[in-house]
């Protein structure tokens, strides 16, 4: 083979790997951020369920709740809720007074209770929920029969509540609220805020083992 043949040919032969190199980069380039975008995403439902858990155990949280206790500071005593439309328990689409006794866990002691329910009649009717007005005071008793202040629920009456609400689970502080007593009870969307009172089982738990009835 002459020596100009043998250049050609070695010139050729570069062509080919360089052609072939630059057909083939991208493909690996795009392989290598496979791991990296699939790593990314568990990275992300990981933080995501992380947040979660935070704000489900009110940490997070700390400046929307300071402006619920604002809100409702002035509810410590009973007369100043009574004098702005709470009142015991909620007159039904029946006409009938329900939650209108200190409410316990039905089967589990230890669970504890909620407390004396006072219920605003124009919050329940509007079916919308605001942070800064709760439907609902959450009141016990002291020993010298003082009602104390203890927390906030947030209500929403659901399409099976009488009068029927809502048939969407609304939300409140960005966590979505919940059934507690289905139907044939109240029905009720509600999310409990222990804001005036320490709960061991969360700030956001429906019972408090340290409140009583």
């Amino acid at each position: 083979m002459s020596k100009d043949v043998e250049a050609n040919e070695q010139s050729r032969t570069r062509r080919r790997v360089l052609i072939a190199l630059a057909v083939a980069a991208p493909v690996l380039a795009g392989a290598a951020l496979i791991p990296s975008v699939a790593v990314g995403g568990d990275e992300r439902a990981t933080h995501d369920h992380a947040s979660h858990e935070h704000s489900a155990n009110g940490a997070g949280l700390g400046d929307e709740l300071a402006q619920v206790r604002r809100a409702t500071a002035k509810f410590h005593r009973v007369d100043a809720a009574i004098a702005a439309g709470y009142e015991l328990g909620w007159v039904n689409g029946s006409g009938v007074r329900i939650v209108n006794t200190c409410v316990k866990h039905p089967s589990n002691p230890a669970a504890g209770a909620m407390g004396w329910h006072y219920f605003n009649a124009a919050l329940m009717a509007d079916n919308a929920v605001n942070a800064n007005e709760p439907e609902a005071l959450v009141y016990e008793k002291t020993a010298d029969g003082e009602l104390e202040l203890v927390a906030v629920e947030w209500v929403v009456r659901s399409a099976d509540s009488n009068p029927p609400g809502v048939s969407e689970a609304p939300s409140v502080l960005g966590m979505e609220m919940h059934i507690l007593v289905p139907k044939p009870g109240p029905a009720f969307y509600l999310m409990h805020g222990w804001i005036w009172r320490d709960n061991p089982s969360g700030i956001f738990a429906d019972w408090n083992p340290d409140v009583s009835c």
